[in-house]
């Protein structure tokens, strides 16, 4: 059984990576400016013209794992088999979701290149829980679409802000991933040996 929209997550990683603030927003709250101090650091290494390929694709993958609390978002992923998961099992799955969202969010950032977000406020779901909210906007269309609505969610209760989860024009993206990835396990046994074989064959 393949996994639809498996792009979902990667593209809002995307969305977070290749977006520019706009310079009338301005960040009143820690969560806030951890979004968007984050976006101005991914788009110094984006627009680096002095970094050879290689080199902004390291840069951008190490500053991507250090905000975004990868092993989280796996683990969630999986619904109720994470509980039952062997550590070792649950060791290689997050290996395997680390590798294919870089994979995929690779291929997507220089589309969005030129775009711009704009924080628009955040709210506070428990204590170090917070949704970051942002619009993004292309600045050259045309067509007098809206800007879309993509939300981050942050958590701090492990000693600093990370990012959890992602909303694009309403939609969940962990949420979308872990009914997607359990699909799957309902029909393959319950294997996270064949769910990672296949998010390894995804990218």
């Amino acid at each position: 059984m393949a996994i639809s929209r498996r792009r979902l997550l990667p593209l809002a990683l995307a969305m977070l990576a290749v977006a520019g603030i706009s310079s009338a927003a301005q960040a009143a709250t820690p969560s806030e400016t951890f979004v968007s101090s984050n976006i101005q650091r991914s788009l110094e290494i984006l627009n680096g013209k002095e970094l050879r390929p290689e080199q902004r694709s390291r840069q951008f993958q190490d500053l991507l794992l250090g905000i975004v609390d990868m092993k989280r978002i796996a683990l969630f992923t999986l619904g109720q088999y994470g509980g039952t998961a062997s550590l070792a099992d649950q060791d290689r799955f997050v290996a395997a979701f680390q590798n294919y969202a870089i994979a995929s969010y690779q291929t997507y950032f220089a589309r969005y290149a030129g775009q711009t977000l704009t924080v628009s406020g955040s709210t506070e779901r428990a204590p170090q829980d917070v949704v970051v909210m942002t619009m993004l906007k292309d600045p050259n269309d045309h067509c007098g679409q809206g800007p879309l609505e993509v939300d981050f969610r942050v958590r701090s209760d492990t000693g600093k802000p990370m990012l959890v989860d992602f909303s694009v024009a309403g939609m969940w993206l962990a949420l979308e991933e872990r009914d997607q990835f359990v699909a799957f396990l309902d029909h393959n046994d319950g294997s996270i040996p064949k769910l990672i074989d296949h998010l390894n064959q995804a990218r």
